[in-house]
């Protein structure tokens, strides 16, 4: 018995990285995949369907069930059609996993609008879109039977957009987006029995070989702490069952260490008696900027694919 028997997933930007580990993993543990993936270049562009065709054509081969789509999960109608793919070849939907995205790093002074709309749309509204038809669905059916659905959406956020890196602005601001759109679903959606997480991988994939170089590259018989399958076990355990309960999360992980991430919260406070004033807030500079015991998070390489 799989963890993942007789269920439905999709997964998007499938075709290679963190989401053909993740894909595979569902399928060896029972799922059926819609394995989603536009086949572009790392920076967007362009189309070929080879790599999620190649992912299904695995999962196939090895006795799992599992279909391809080539759809741009930021447009709206693409991720539509995508939920619905999932619902018309295999019955339904229990697990959506967010994970399409592209890189187009720059300083934000040099930024052009392409390289901010691109990034944006890809990641944040990629996110987006496909988790508000996989929750329109999933609200659909508890209402029907009147029970809660038991799915799970699973996101991909960053460090980069957690702790910030310079060069990535619109990554960042896309992956802060994310993460805070993690939060706000899982509110939204818990009556209906859906959980929402996200990951904050740490691991090898294209985008990050171009940042890394061989950082990322392990010796010959070291463990391999950036293999993508590392990432993808935690994804599919928040999309398991074994995660009832958890909710509105995000989780770091990579080889070896898995950590919770959580987001903005007061570190210091000043006081007034009396309407703020600029001297008044001057006057309360060092109890406000005083020294943080927590220290500053430091960053690792963004990644997804």
């Amino acid at each position: 018995m799989g963890l993942f028997d007789g269920k439905v997933a999709i997964v998007t930007g499938a075709g290679r990285g963190i989401g053909r580990a993740e894909a595979l993993l569902l399928a060896s543990e029972g799922s059926a995949v819609v394995v989603n993936d536009l086949g572009g270049e790392s920076t967007g562009e362009g189309a070929d369907q080879r790599p999620a065709q190649q992912v299904v054509d695995e999962i196939v081969a090895a006795g799992g069930r599992a279909v391809a789509n080539y759809g741009n999960v930021a447009d709206w109608n693409g991720g539509q059609a995508l939920i619905a793919q999932a619902i018309d070849e295999f019955g339904g939907l229990d697990v959506l996993v967010n994970n399409a995205g592209i890189l187009r790093d720059k300083m934000s002074f040099n930024m052009d609008e392409a390289e901010w709309d691109s990034v944006i749309a890809v990641h944040l509204k990629g996110h987006f879109v496909t988790s508000r038809f996989a929750a329109a669905y999933w609200r659909q059916q508890s209402k029907e039977t009147g029970n809660p659905v038991g799915a799970s959406i699973v996101n991909t956020a960053s460090e980069s957009g957690l702790y910030g890196n310079a060069g990535q602005v619109n990554y960042a601001a896309a992956k802060a987006g994310i993460a805070s759109m993690t939060i706000v679903m899982a509110r939204e959606l818990e009556r209906a029995g859906v959980r929402v997480n996200a990951i904050a991988p740490v691991a090898r994939t294209r985008l990050t070989e171009a940042v890394a170089g061989d950082y990322m590259t392990p010796n010959e018989g070291e463990f391999d702490k950036f293999a993508p399958e590392n990432v993808a076990a935690a994804a599919c355990w928040l999309a398991s069952d074994l995660a009832a309960g958890v909710t509105g999360q995000v989780v770091k992980v990579g080889g070896g260490i898995a950590q919770i991430l959580q987001g903005w919260r007061p570190l210091t406070e000043a006081t007034a008696t009396d309407v703020w004033t600029i001297e008044s807030i001057n006057r309360s500079r060092d109890t406000l900027f005083a020294k943080s015991d927590t220290g500053v998070a430091p960053f690792f390489f963004s990644v997804d694919d």
